[in-house]
């Protein structure tokens, strides 16, 4: 039985985690926050990001953690519509749909496929050895080791030790649910340099989030009265959804990316997965979609080849230059999308965006989300 440490309970480590637990590898993970999914908001599951759940095995049980979406549109932050897509269109397409989804029960779904006794929590990685060791655990061997521990990766910092480091964006986000139940659909709003997204969750609940300038480490005293401030001339739902949060749900923290790109997500027998390979900024929706790409990729290749260094180079060769390529756009699409504050700018952008025709969004759609995951050998359920 081979065997994996795995840094790292986000959502792409234990994807990675439960993939090779059920291609018959005993896995470890180890994480540094006490309680996994304790805190955090929502997500969008693109039709990518659905189809690498489906190959580890979910199936329909991802859209039961869901809602699908019946419409996505964009706004101004007056209200005039700037965009809109059916929902259906959208599904027709793509082949999927789109879903918001809460990180908790995304989170709760992997875990509940883990064995127990392989989940290490409250453990603070300082380094890790090639075995998979780490100081204060007693754990078996490990003849793969996933490096899954997001943006600030100890186990990049180790390995890959000339790395490009996280880089400030310039912006903040704020992200909240909230108790109102009577919207139907993802909605974006644009202003001069800010945004105001909205995602309804299956539970009836609203997911939204906020991204404008903000002073690195800046904090307020109050997070939702600032931007009630903020947002308060900003069309319905918007200051009413504010409103509907409480204020210690609302959570803030800066926007970050990796200063550059990786020459490998691969060294040995350490692999880099996720955020530790590729942080991203949000603008695509594609961080947590990106990294269950990487854990099916890496999943599959370990399955195929018997020898670890192999699977990594042929995990590597296949994530690292499309994972950087959506790195890239995603940086763009928010320096020229909703963070321009010239006003000639922003009234450019938005009677663009009234024009472009919404076959013009679905194709940026399918070169995001049009991927189709590799077989998984030998998967169990």
């Amino acid at each position: 039985m081979r065997s994996a440490t795995v840094i790292g309970a986000g959502i792409g480590g234990l994807a990675a985690a439960v993939g090779l637990h059920r291609t018959g590898w005993r896995v470890v993970v180890v994480e540094q926050a006490a309680e996994i999914g304790a805190i955090g908001a929502g997500i969008t599951l693109w039709p990518n990001a659905l189809r690498a759940l489906e190959a580890l095995g979910f199936g329909e049980r991802v859209r039961e953690l869901g809602k699908p979406q019946e419409s996505a549109g964009m706004r101004s932050s007056d209200g005039r519509w700037l965009s809109r897509l059916d929902g259906a269109e959208i599904e027709r397409e793509l082949g999927r749909p789109m879903l918001g989804v809460h990180r908790a029960q995304l989170h709760r779904m992997l875990l509940d496929e883990l064995p127990a006794d392989c989940l290490h929590t409250g453990v603070r990685v300082t380094s890790v050895g090639r075995d998979g060791a780490v100081p204060g655990l007693d754990l078996p061997p490990a003849d793969l080791v996933v490096g899954a521990d997001g943006i600030n990766s100890q186990v990049r910092a180790q390995y890959w030790p000339d790395a490009p480091s996280p880089r400030y964006t310039g912006f903040a986000a704020w992200r909240a649910i909230c108790e109102r139940r009577d919207l139907t659909e993802i909605g974006v709003s644009w202003g001069r340099g800010r945004e105001f997204g909205i995602v309804p969750l299956v539970d009836g609940r609203m997911y939204w989030y906020v991204a404008m300038p903000a002073p690195e480490g800046a904090r307020n005293p109050d997070e939702r009265a600032f931007l009630r401030a903020q947002f308060e001339s900003w069309h319905p739902p918007i200051p009413e959804l504010i409103d509907a949060t409480p204020a210690e749900a609302v959570l803030r923290n800066d926007i970050r990316h990796l200063g550059g790109r990786l020459r490998s997500y691969a060294n040995g027998n350490v692999a880099l997965l996720g955020d530790a390979a590729h942080a991203m900024t949000p603008h695509l929706g594609q961080g947590g979609c990106q990294a269950l790409e990487d854990a099916v990729v890496l999943v599959a290749a370990c399955a195929r080849f018997d020898d670890v260094a192999e699977a990594l180079t042929h995990y590597d060769a296949e994530r690292r230059p499309r994972t950087q390529q959506i790195a890239r756009a995603s940086y763009w699409a928010g320096r020229f999308g909703p963070f321009l504050a010239n006003p000639v700018a922003v009234a450019l952008r938005d009677t663009a965006a009234r024009l472009a025709p919404s076959s013009a969004a679905i194709k940026t759609f399918m070169r995001v989300s049009g991927w189709t995951p590799p077989r998984i050998e030998g998967l169990g359920g």
